[in-house]
């Protein structure tokens, strides 16, 4: 979700910015009157001297009673769009650390990375497995796992994931008592470079 949403905001500004960019250079390099071409009715400026905006432009509602409080809600909206992409940013994807339940109702934490390594390990055992990734995401108490696994040529995918759910997933949830451990799996046929047989 996030990596869609930066990507959307980040063709969106970009698209925006080059669009005022190109306009701006259009104008300031005077090129409506050299090309001879006729700019729309309402374009705000089409000369060096011209600017984006404005005095007539700029001070228009200001003494309207709805402006102000419109302005100020637009912009607060835009600060908290803006602080919650950027907190987004900064929050960390993976789990360090995974809390169990050690049965004594004190509860105890496993490192996130020591679980990913016996997932690996474990999973990369598997036949058809050529490599495998894993990463676990979520919350502490509710981990989650995103697993890429890189099947041999002539693996079958179907009884591999089933593997990995009856197995691999199996034992991490039982060993670490976790009540669930949800995954995503990709898969992708291991690529080999062609050699040369003499």
């Amino acid at each position: 979700m996030l990596r869609t949403v930066n990507r959307v905001l980040t063709a969106l500004l970009g698209l925006a910015l080059l669009a005022l960019g190109l306009a701006v250079l259009f104008a300031g390099l005077d090129l409506p009157r050299r090309w001879d071409v006729g700019m729309p009715s309402g374009w705000p400026w089409d000369r060096p001297g011209d600017v984006v905006l404005s005095d007539a432009d700029r001070t228009r509602w200001t003494d309207e009673g709805w402006w102000w409080p419109v302005a100020l809600a637009v912009l607060a909206v835009l600060f908290l769009l803006c602080l919650w992409w950027l907190l987004a940013q900064l929050r960390r994807q993976r789990l360090d650390e995974v809390l169990i339940d050690s049965r004594d109702g004190e509860g105890a934490t496993l490192r996130g990375r020591a679980i990913e390594d016996v997932l690996e390990a474990e999973a990369e055992s598997q036949p058809g497995v050529d490599r495998a990734r894993v990463t676990l995401t979520g919350r502490r108490s509710r981990p989650r796992a995103r697993i890429g696994l890189v099947l041999t040529a002539h693996a079958r995918p179907g009884p591999a994931v089933h593997q990995l759910r009856r197995e691999t997933l199996a034992h991490a949830v039982a060993s670490a008592g976790l009540e669930s451990l949800p995954a995503e799996v990709r898969m992708r046929a291991a690529r080999h470079r062609a050699e040369r047989v003499s």
